[in-house]
């Protein structure tokens, strides 16, 4: 089965050369998502509890489209602008992983774009 672009209005654009996301292999796999309000070049305000929340739902858009759920999600690459957010970025995260959280490598960014406080990549399955 070839690789399948996912573009929808319920995340970001891409903004450069890359898709929003692929489905490959039985997988999703998202681009980086970085707390762009969709249908905007927004960051969200209101520090990183409030960009966590829409980078989260910024994921959670791009799998619906690709026809996939948080649920599904198997691992999660997090960049932080500042590890010291650690603590408050995983209170928020923890909610869209009640059950079964996936696997995930959390990281300190030297600089995230246009000066984001947190990107998130994520690999979910397919549902069947």
């Amino acid at each position: 089965m070839p690789k399948q672009v996912i573009s929808t209005d319920n995340a970001p654009a891409a903004v450069g050369a890359y898709s929003q996301g692929i489905i490959a292999g039985g997988f999703v796999f998202t681009a980086g998502q970085i707390p762009l309000i969709p249908g905007t070049s927004n960051l969200r305000e209101g520090g990183i509890e409030a960009q966590t929340r829409q980078v989260m739902n910024n994921i959670r858009g791009l799998l619906e489209a690709a026809g996939s759920s948080m649920d599904q999600v198997v691992k999660t690459t997090v960049f932080l602008a500042d590890i010291n957010d650690f603590a408050a970025f995983n209170a928020v995260y923890s909610g869209y992983f009640p059950q079964s959280p996936p696997a995930r490598t959390t990281v300190q960014a030297g600089a995230l774009p246009i000066g984001a406080l947190i990107e998130v990549e994520a690999v979910a399955l397919l549902e069947s």
